[in-house]
């Protein structure tokens, strides 16, 4: 089901009553954050807030993710599994035999074509019915919320940040937090292996290359900063030719739950996120042409803040209460300059809380983890199920069963994880046999316990690790582990007899079950 903008998926909210009014005023600052917190972890409703202090008339949408049932109502599906059975249809379509299996496939040929975005009139945008230059620009009219005692400031939490490939022009979507400076600056949190990251480093290449004399700028981002890049070192008439030199950002706020969620998506490079956004919703995402920037953004955003990074030009951004459960420290990122604001009549700012797992993050964390499974089994078809925990923080843990077939081949899966995109960065991997529920952390627990034998089953690693990792001896840079809690086999030097598991037999099971049912015990 395609939703028409937000406010088209509030109503369906309101209708399903999974959408709470709070009349009660509340400030921006720490209080609003408490309130959904708590709602969160109560597998509570989507809060819109209605009286923000200090904001006249402001509205202010949380946690419309953070529950299954809501984020399968945002993705149009009765199952998270259901996106996944999709794309496994596109990815593995039966091969025509004759000519009207042929005729039968032109339907879903039409069906892919229509998810491709399309450009609008400025005139049909929502989003430009109230247009902001000059000195009206000032993103502090909106009730950006400042969500844990020691941020460092308040943060924009769910931006959809538009970047384009200096190189190949391809647009990019991603979510990177924004800490609001002022009126008209923010911080941009590109760290180091995002896509906007490198198209960053890419313009700041450019820049360099073009300054007679200049050295390579990359050459100083192994110093162990996080940032997406570090110039300190750089000859200053290299910083300040690159400093002349802008790039483009323009940064929806409010979007339709499905563009919302591409955002956020591991695709692949060359996959534009208005293209998944397009397939999950089953209908083309309509974009416009920003103002004063190169670059599109969805027409039915609720907030829309176009402007540029200055080559060079990094800030002190941080401390953030990240989605760890811990605070992220200060580090220089780029700067994000304003330079127009259009947005909707009354608009409605949408905002998240990241913290102590779980979170809303959770909820749009594991349809990850069920959509991109048919992704995983293109490179690894051995993969039966993944499990991404919560509490694990996703990067952090990944529990994956396989079908084994020779020795070794849990070890072999593990470094074919380890060189899968944004799988890289999964700090510990556990594998089991195909008949361990891996979605069932009681049954995972007895067979790490029982199967491993430390010594000869866990493995370590170095390699790139997540940014926020706080634990690793580098930034960007660690161990990692991984744990064979398969059976073992002789092939594999195990010469001992591997004992059954316990099992009752099928029919035992079904012959006692109306007892049970009548003691209760079902």
């Amino acid at each position: 089901m395609a939703f028409d903008g937000l406010r088209d998926w509030m109503e369906a909210l309101e209708r399903a009553g999974e959408l709470k009014r709070v009349k009660a005023e509340l400030s921006p600052v720490l209080e609003m954050a408490e309130v959904a917190d708590r709602a969160v972890k109560g597998n509570g409703p989507a809060l819109l807030f209605e009286n923000v202090a200090g904001y006249k008339g402001a509205r202010v949408l949380m946690n419309q993710f953070g529950r299954e049932r809501r984020m399968r109502m945002a993705l149009g599906v009765d199952s998270l599994d259901d996106v996944a059975k999709r794309i496994e249809a596109l990815l593995h379509p039966v091969p025509p035999t004759s000519l009207m299996d042929k005729l039968k496939m032109l339907p879903m040929v039409a069906e892919v074509g229509s998810y491709f975005p399309k450009i609008v009139h400025r005139k049909r945008a929502p989003c430009k019915e109230v247009i902001l230059r000059g000195d009206d620009v000032d993103v502090l009219r909106f009730p950006v919320l400042t969500t844990w005692p020691d941020d460092g400031g308040p943060f924009i939490t769910l931006p959809c940040v538009v970047t384009k490939d200096p190189r190949s022009g391809k647009r990019n979507v991603g979510m990177y937090r924004m800490q609001v400076y002022d009126g008209k600056t923010t911080g941009m949190h590109w760290q180091r292996q995002k896509v906007a990251a490198e198209h960053f480093r890419d313009r700041l290449r450019e820049a360099a290359e073009s300054t007679a004399g200049a050295v390579d700028v990359m050459a100083r981002t192994a110093g162990g900063t996080t940032a997406a890049v570090d110039v300190s070192g750089v000859p200053q008439h290299v910083v300040t030719k690159i400093r002349g030199e802008r790039m483009e950002v323009a940064v929806a706020i409010g979007t339709d739950p499905a563009v919302t969620f591409s955002a956020i998506v591991p695709a692949p490079p060359e996959v534009e996120e208005y293209l998944i956004a397009g397939f999950l919703r089953g209908k083309a995402v309509e974009l416009v042409k920003c103002e004063t920037v190169d670059l599109e953004v969805p027409a039915t955003s609720e907030i829309v803040l176009e402007g540029y990074v200055e080559l060079g030009e990094l800030r002190g951004e941080g401390p953030f209460g990240d989605h760890t459960g811990f605070y992220t420290m200060t580090e220089e990122y780029p700067v994000f300059h304003i330079t127009c604001i259009t947005h909707r009549k009354n608009p409605i700012y949408a905002a998240t809380i990241v913290g102590k797992p779980p979170m809303e993050d959770a909820w749009m964390g594991k349809a990850v983890e069920r959509i991109f499974l048919p992704l995983m089994r293109l490179t690894l078809p051995e993969i039966v199920d993944v499990n991404l925990p919560p509490e694990a923080v996703f990067h952090n843990l990944m529990i994956v069963s396989i079908r084994k077939s020779y020795a070794g081949h849990a070890r072999k899966v593990m470094n074919g994880i380890w060189a899968m995109g944004q799988a890289m960065f999964t700090k510990c991997i556990i594998v089991v046999d195909e008949d361990c529920d891996v979605q069932d952390l009681r049954e995972v627990t007895l067979r790490v316990a029982n199967n491993i034998d430390p010594e000869r089953d866990i493995q370590f690693t170095l390699g790139p690790v997540d940014s926020l990792d706080h634990a690793s001896r580098l930034p960007n840079f660690g161990s990692k582990m991984g744990i064979d809690a398969t059976r073992k086999w002789a092939a594999e030097g195990f010469t001992r007899p591997w004992p059954a598991m316990l099992e009752m037999p099928h029919e035992v099971k079904r012959r006692v079950a109306a007892v049970c049912k009548q003691l209760g015990l079902d």
